[in-house]
């Protein structure tokens, strides 16, 4: 089934979702780095975490679930270690805040742990990998979702028990060289992928979704029915266990809560992160580092391709062709999609003639 989109060059789509957090009541510091970190989503081919979130966003604004212009709070401090509070500000903002902090605590000690808890949605998980790798050093990112019902069902579930708990790793490369950034859900798909297949109008792939019965389908309206049905972790085993351990790291030991019914289930989007950063320098000479580092990805990417012309790619390539492609052509964005940012953008005060007229669209 076709579907009906418009196209959106970068630049225009970041001065449109900039706007929209303006009226909404953010600093401008607040907007920029909410809007820049969406639309980056957006380039790198990960829509489901891109500026489709907006609608989300304003409606926990407009619900009290969302606060704007926060910043992390330092509730516990152990030198290497810290939990942080976002008070439910926007997730963008105190995720980094809560990475920076780690990023300064791990070069000073050599290395950090850092538990965010009560940040508003934090996004594409990513982000806070390459910054850490930017920054020179290894960092390991585990993620629970709160808040709402949960979305994943369990390895031999038929009824959904987890967030799509994501977990980052990230090492920096060596100078002039790109990091390896893997950034997976702990789902065979996220959530958000699940929400642009329905808005396009398209059935899911099998083996990602079961409906309220726990039976396989490929029709992602399943997960909006009442009751919905449940993603499924990838790997069987594997993917749940790491669910798991997310719930757990993020959630138990790094104090955000987790999705057990015991705590509040009010309909948002809740992230607790546990960042670990380490800094290499401290465990090995650096040149010998990169240099092991670079063999082994010749080595890896040396393999013969399995299909013509998709040659073996390492974490982070794939986001790297993505944006370079929507550089130059703009960011597709489904019409539904479109038309609920800019109903959005209504609600907080951006007309949408104006959001249009910004858009260039």
């Amino acid at each position: 089934m076709a579907y009906r989109s418009v196209t959106v060059d970068h630049l225009r789509l970041r001065r449109v979702i900039m706007a929209l957090l303006r009226r909404a009541g953010s600093s401008a510091r607040e907007a920029k780095a909410c809007a820049d970190h969406l639309v980056e989503a957006n380039l790198k081919g990960h829509d489901s975490h891109g500026v489709g979130m907006i609608p989300a966003y304003v409606n926990n604004l407009l619900g009290g679930r969302l606060n704007l212009n926060q910043h992390i709070r330092v509730v516990k401090d152990g030198g290497s270690t810290a939990v942080v509070d976002g008070r439910l500000g926007i997730g963008q903002v105190v995720a980094m805040e809560a990475t920076e902090l780690a990023i300064a605590r791990a070069r000073k000690h050599g290395v950090a742990v850092v538990a965010l808890r009560n940040a508003h949605h934090i996004g594409r998980v990513g982000t806070y990998g390459e910054r850490c790798a930017a920054a020179g050093l290894v960092s390991l990112h585990f993620v629970n979702v709160l808040d709402h019902d949960p979305w994943v069902a369990p390895f031999r579930g038929a009824e959904a028990r987890f967030g799509t708990n994501p977990i980052c790793i990230a090492m920096p490369g060596g100078k002039g060289e790109h990091p390896i950034v893997l950034d997976f859900a702990t789902s065979r798909v996220a959530l958000g992928k699940v929400r642009v297949a329905k808005q396009r109008g398209k059935p899911v792939a099998d083996g990602l979704v079961i409906d309220a019965k726990g039976r396989p389908t490929n029709d992602p309206n399943v997960m909006w029915a009442n009751p919905h049905g449940s993603l499924v972790a990838f790997g069987e085993h594997k993917g749940y266990g790491l669910s798991l351990i997310a719930e757990l790291f993020a959630g138990a030991l790094g104090g955000a809560g987790s999705i057990a019914p015991k705590n509040p289930r009010r309909g948002s989007i809740i992230n607790g992160m546990l960042t670990v950063a380490i800094d290499p320098r401290r465990l090995g000479n650096p040149k010998a580092i990169v240099a092991e580092r670079r063999a082994v990805i010749a080595y890896t990417k040396s393999a013969r391709a399995a299909k013509r012309g998709l040659p073996v790619l390492v974490a982070g390539e794939p986001e790297r062709i993505a944006r370079a492609a929507r550089i130059r052509a703009g960011i597709p964005i489904e019409l539904a999609t479109w038309t609920d940012i800019l109903a959005a953008g209504t609600a907080v005060g951006l007309p949408r003639a104006e959001a249009l007229r910004i858009a260039g669209v």
